[in-house]
């Protein structure tokens, strides 16, 4: 007789969507969209490694492409920041993004952050507002824009990517206010229970589907890695062309307004 997968718990999802080896935003472009090319700077302070973006094309269209780049040694986690944006990150995210509904390209978004950096210099930098100013600005855009959940989906620092007409997460990613660390120490004052905050919390893929909170799940017959990411990134590329052709003939009024109505109904 067959054996039964096992079911993941929450926070066995969570572990995996944190896991070193899980396909980052810039694997995942290499493979779905092919000519991308990376541009820098935010215009006002500098570049942020934490957040890449530029153009690129899939099938016969030229779209934008955005993502949060987490490192997967200590090198490249530092240089990225472990994948926390600051300020100019947001902003270089949304200068892509005006860009792009200049030109009427589709946006695409990878999510994958614990959260926005939240030192000092940020804040002195204006983190908050760079957040705001996204959330407002991405509300209206007159572009179709597709936000993918690829890991962890934390706090304001991954909705500034994700005011999206839908929203998609993998199956072994997170969506939530903040961490279920986070959580823990603040209702039950130890963060030691994160397990069960998890649980609580409904932050998984299967939880928010079922809330209505996103669209689409991106199934992962076993948890994605840099081994056998090619059967998801083939999935996914799928999905995103039929995205991007449901909203041809709709005007770029529509779209916005669209959007607008996803977010008014939650």
């Amino acid at each position: 007789m067959k054996e039964e997968k096992q079911e993941l718990t929450p926070w066995d999802r969570v572990q995996i969507a944190r896991a070193r080896d899980r396909p980052t935003a810039l694997d995942y472009i290499s493979l779905i969209f092919r000519s991308f090319m990376e541009m820098h700077g935010d215009r006002e302070f500098g570049d942020d490694p934490a957040i890449v973006g530029g153009l690129a094309r899939i099938h016969h269209r030229n779209v934008t492409v955005i993502g949060q780049q987490k490192g997967r040694t200590t090198k490249e986690n530092i240089k990225r920041n472990f994948g926390m944006p600051s300020p100019e990150g947001y902003r270089k995210a949304l200068r892509l993004m005006k860009q792009a509904e200049k030109f009427h390209r589709p946006i695409i978004c990878f999510v994958d952050t614990p959260g926005a950096f939240c030192g000092i210099e940020a804040e002195e930098r204006g983190q908050g507002e760079a957040i705001a100013r996204n959330l407002f600005e991405m509300s209206s855009l007159k572009v179709p824009v597709l936000s993918i959940v690829i890991g962890e989906g934390g706090s304001g620092g991954a909705l500034a990517l994700a005011v999206a007409n839908q929203v998609w997460m993998l199956e072994n990613s997170m969506y939530s206010i903040l961490s279920p660390e986070g959580f823990a120490s603040i209702l039950w004052k130890d963060g030691k229970r994160a397990d069960e905050a998890a649980a609580v919390m409904k932050c998984t893929a299967k939880d928010l589907k079922e809330l209505g909170i996103i669209e689409k799940i991106i199934e992962e017959k076993e948890p994605v890695s840099i081994v056998n990411i090619e059967s998801v990134a083939n999935q996914m590329k799928k999905g995103i062309i039929e995205f991007l052709e449901s909203y041809d003939g709709k005007t770029g009024e529509e779209i916005a307004e669209e959007r607008y109505s996803r977010f008014r109904s939650f």
